[in-house]
């Protein structure tokens, strides 16, 4: 059986801008409206229940929200990152971006991909919430835009 959250419908949304320096297009600056999706798999307990919607919901919006209205910024890919008090420095294929540490997330990522953005999102989600047992497999999808994105599963 199956619990579908579909993050449009439900507001689990953040708008954050990101580069993905290995795709030219991609590699400039700029931002996207992302929506997470939820499918959990698993045997009902015996009042029919997977997993708690709104646990589950209250849980991928408290994520959402640690992403909302930042730069994110893949810390394992092949750009130089420098950190200082008041700023963070990012240079790759001759560009050169200085910014401040608040507006920064720096993701332990390769790149700031959907793909990679919803595997980071199910293990945040792993670490935030206490899964059930009954629980046999969810799925994180990242739109990028409407109808436009990424699933893992985990």
């Amino acid at each position: 059986m199956q619990v579908k959250i579909d993050g449009w419908r439900s507001h689990i949304l953040f708008s954050s801008a990101h580069f993905i320096p290995e795709y030219e297009k991609c590699g400039r600056l700029h931002g996207h409206t992302y929506a997470i999706h939820a499918v959990v798999e698993g045997k009902p307990d015996q009042m029919g229940i997977i997993i708690d919607f709104s646990l589950l919901k209250e849980t991928l919006r408290c994520i959402a929200d640690e992403l909302d209205h930042y730069l994110l910024i893949p810390e394992q890919a092949n750009i130089e990152l420098s950190r200082q008090n008041d700023s963070i420095e990012a240079i790759f294929h001759g560009k050169r971006y200085v910014l401040p540490p608040e507006d920064c997330l720096l993701l332990p990522l390769h790149a700031t991909s959907a793909e990679n953005l919803a595997g980071y999102i199910l293990e945040r989600l792993h670490e935030k919430m206490d899964i059930p047992p009954r629980v046999t497999a969810i799925s994180i999808g990242v739109d990028e835009g409407y109808g436009q994105g990424a699933w893992t599963t985990g």
